[in-house]
């Protein structure tokens, strides 16, 4: 009897799964194993930022002791500060964040940004205005998510 139960359940599941597009699926999948995720990246004193080049196609030097913060719908879910490398990190609990969050979510709906002035790094660049990126998934590492900014660039101030 436990087997046509468990025959049954089998068969729901792959035609629910069915339905849903695949990474959809895949990412709700991976969002219950998950425990936490992990975001790591390198901030540079420029206003464009692609793979560690600025716009001119040079390597910017790094933005240390930068702020960055994690928003998702107007709200800071986690923040960090650059170190003398430009690099931060920052773990976001599933206790804290899945419950307003789920990974697709969270790739979806969430920025990274820099509220502090790039004048701190550069005083030829804006004092007005923060860096901002898009979120991209890299994999999964013992049940962490390991998450990556696409790449900043400047927004200037509304005000």
């Amino acid at each position: 009897m436990a087997m046509k139960h468990v025959v049954m359940l089998s068969l729901v599941v792959l035609v629910a799964m069915a339905f849903i597009p695949e990474s959809e699926s895949q990412l709700g999948i991976l969002n219950d194993l998950l425990g936490s995720a992990t975001i790591q990246g390198t901030v540079l004193c420029t206003l464009n930022m692609k793979d560690n080049i600025d716009d001119n196609g040079d390597g910017a030097p790094v933005f240390s002791n930068a702020q960055v913060q994690l928003m998702c719908g107007g709200k800071v879910l986690s923040n960090a500060t650059t170190n003398d490398d430009g690099k931060f990190s920052m773990k976001t609990d599933s206790l804290e964040s899945s419950l307003l969050y789920d990974l697709s979510s969270m790739l979806n709906g969430c920025n990274l940004m820099v509220p502090t002035p790039l004048s701190d790094c550069n005083s030829n660049l804006p004092s007005a205005g923060s860096l901002l990126s898009t979120l991209r998934f890299l994999g999964i590492t013992n049940s962490v998510a390991n998450i990556t900014p696409s790449g900043f660039h400047f927004v200037p101030s509304s005000t």
